[in-house]
């Protein structure tokens, strides 16, 4: 009988040590870091190849095309696709261009394309299509939030890549109370 307690008493121990793990790290997961929320309409090449000792966590990569406002091409062929956010349509043959698309591909052109980056994972490594899913800094900047904040993108949120939403949420009502952007002059 004891013997039946114990291993009954362990498997208790057990699947309560597993809740309590995944409930914590969903506590810390609350305290992750938030962008830098910035006013700077342009980013030099000082900054975009500045790096500190938190950076070294992240990888570093050389953008060599912009696909789209959303979406670059690293040197070594590989795809990401910025998350928490979504710009105009510019290359989906099954859409027409959208109202502000072909500004927003040119905006992150502008931002990233033949600079290196800093690549910060979130939960998914790659969306249905094989891209890498990741926030894209130069120096201290979050490409990501910097789209939103502009109105050169939307929020567009897919779980359990959600790290940075809330403030993603406030980036473009910010970027809507102030008109920018697609907010301006898009239906």
């Amino acid at each position: 009988m004891k013997h039946v307690i114990r291993k009954t008493t362990m498997r208790v121990i057990v699947i309560l040590a597993i809740f309590l793990f995944g409930f914590g790290a969903t506590i810390l997961s609350s305290f992750q870091t938030k962008p830098t929320v910035y006013k700077i309409p342009s980013i030099t090449h000082e900054a975009a190849n500045s790096t500190t000792s938190q950076d070294s966590a992240l990888e570093q990569a050389t953008i060599s095309r912009v696909i789209d406002g959303d979406t670059v091409e690293l040197s070594d062929g590989r795809h990401v696709r910025y998350i928490g956010m979504d710009t105009p349509e510019t290359v989906d043959p099954r859409k027409p261009i959208e109202c502000f698309g072909r500004q927003a591909s040119e905006e992150n052109k502008g931002l990233v394309e033949g600079r290196t980056v800093r690549l910060e994972k979130d939960v998914s490594e790659t969306d249905k299509y094989g891209r890498l899913l990741r926030y894209v800094y130069i120096g201290d900047v979050m490409v990501n939030d910097y789209l939103v904040r502009q109105g050169f993108a939307h929020v567009s949120t897919f779980p359990p890549d959600v790290k940075f939403t809330s403030e993603f949420v406030a980036a473009e009502k910010e970027a809507r109370e102030n008109n920018r952007g697609l907010w301006n002059g898009c239906p």
